[in-house]
């Protein structure tokens, strides 16, 4: 049919949670995509999960560093095309975690490309998307804040994803 607009795959709403660990002044961040991406370890929450325990298990099972909840941090939403066969809407709640036991040697293969501790500058420059380190720099005041430090100024808005 001359004109016909071709369908738009079906929308699928998905909700995720994630967390930010601090330990000794460094944050944890995950590397995906070959090592082509670092973000932060969220996953899906599951059926009678809250974010904050969906948030502990996914930055345990990603990075093999178990964290504890300590404030929650803002969340993001964006939407992206899954193989062009879906487009998928997600909401991802974050929290700032502390760090209680583990290693990021313990990183799981299967999820992500590895785990690695950086100071908050250069974690804040690794991060791949925008809407993650707007995320990060709200942790980074938080665990300031924390600690009874001022916090650094604000920058501008930045792009989305």
């Amino acid at each position: 049919m001359k004109g016909a607009r071709p369908r738009r795959p079906p929308v699928e709403r998905q909700h995720s949670a994630g967390g930010l660990v601090v330990r000794d002044g460094q944050v944890l961040l995950i590397a995906t995509a070959r090592g082509r991406r670092w973000q932060l370890p969220k996953g899906h929450v599951e059926d009678g999960e809250t974010p904050e325990s969906a948030a502990v298990r996914e930055v345990r099972e990603e990075t093999g560093v178990f964290g504890r909840v300590v404030a929650p941090l803002p969340s993001i939403r964006y939407s992206f095309v899954e193989r062009g066969t879906r487009r998928i809407r997600k909401h991802v709640d974050y929290f700032l975690l502390d760090y209680v036991e583990g290693s990021e040697r313990d990183f799981d293969p299967q999820e992500v490309d590895g785990a690695r501790w950086f100071v908050w500058d250069e974690a804040l420059e690794r991060l791949t998307h925008a809407n993650e380190r707007r995320v990060a720099t709200r942790a980074r005041d938080v665990a300031l804040a924390r600690q009874g430090v001022a916090a650094a100024p604000q920058d501008g808005p930045e792009e989305e994803r």
